[in-house]
This record gives structure tokens, sequence and C-alpha cells, in this order.
């Protein structure tokens, strides 16, 4: 057993050296800690990405296939902490690695309908809610401005606020990077902030 068992390579491309480390640093954990090694044998990554944030901050952005990221977020919280521990100049975060299909055309009509979760619509949708795990969405909206631009507003719970404050900015700035759509975060302060 290696760490290059803990990066699923269904294409069978080259690893990048970040790939690497963090497959070595999952490999590491679970092999140190035994409370973690039952719940990080299933865990693997599709690829890992480093995005530069406004302020000089770096996120390490990793992707994990959905068949396990279900079993990714119920240690999280905890893997975040040692990751962010082993690359301590980098603020952690896991999103699934979700495929978006074309739009079916008059040349290329598929056998069977797209379905709705591979739109890209669906797609950003879960990706803004896997960045801010396990905090939950409790509103939005979308605010265009005279220009066209648009600027989606996107409210969390209030219960979350002192343990994620300090990631809001991560957060948009990796949604942005992912997506190209420009995202504020906040805490719900009020009643009507559905």
């Amino acid at each position: 057993m290696s760490a290059l068992t803990k990066i699923h390579n269904s294409e069978k491309k080259q690893s990048s050296e970040l790939e690497l480390q963090v497959a070595q640093a999952l490999f590491d954990l679970e092999n140190s800690s035994p409370e973690l090694k039952k719940d990080l044998r299933p865990i693997q990554i599709v690829a890992a990405r480093e995005v530069l944030i406004p302020g000089g901050k770096k996120a390490l952005v990793v992707f994990v296939p959905v068949p396990v990221h279900r079993q990714t977020q119920k240690i999280q919280q905890r893997l975040v902490r040692e990751l962010e521990k082993k690359f301590s100049d980098r603020q952690v975060v896991f999103i699934a690695h979700r495929r978006i299909l074309p739009k079916p055309t008059r040349k290329n009509r598929p056998k069977q309908s797209r379905p709705y979760s591979r739109t890209a619509t669906s797609v950003h949708e879960k990706m803004l809610e896997d960045l801010v795990y396990p905090t939950e969405i409790v509103g939005k909206r979308t605010r265009v401005a005279v220009d066209g631009s648009k600027l989606i507003k996107v409210f969390l719970d209030q219960k979350d606020a002192t343990s994620v404050e300090y990631k809001l900015d991560t957060f948009a700035g990796v949604y942005q990077k992912l997506t190209g759509k420009d995202v504020s975060f906040d805490f719900q302060v009020d009643s009507y902030a559905h």
C-alpha cells in the first residue's frame, strides 16, 4: 500500500506534485490515527488544486469522487484541521468532483435526456453547498447590477458564525475561480432572509 492508492485516477493521467502531497498526507493520517483509520480507508481524491485568493492567501481545493463524498463529510471537520496543519500556509476545502454534461443540440441528440444533476446550474449549486459544509445555507439572493453583472448573496446559518467567519473570503475566492460567478457570504441576521 502506498499513497498512490489514495488517488482515484479514472483517466490514467499523471498526478501532479500537489495531488501526490495531499495523497501522502491522507495516507500518513490513515496510518498514524487509529480512530480515523476505518473512516479514511475508502476515501480517495480525484484532484487537488491550489487557488490564489485576493489578499495574498492560498486555498487548497481537494476534489473527491461523488460516491465517497458523503463518507468524507462525516469526518470533514477533523480532516480539514489535520490537513491545514500539514499545509499550514493554505486553507483546505473539500468538494465532490461532479461532471457537467453539455446541452443537447440538434446535431448531437443523446439517446437519453441529460439528467438535472449534470446541468451547470445543479453542479454549481452543489459546489456551493460543498464549500460551506458543515454550515447550512439558509438563503440566497441574486443581485443584478445595471451593467448586467450578477452577484449571488449567500446567507449562512448564524449558529456557525464564529467557526466559519475567517473562511468567508476563501469560500468566495474558490467559488469565483471554479465557476466564474461572483458570490458574497453573510450570516442570517433577521428572520425574513430565506
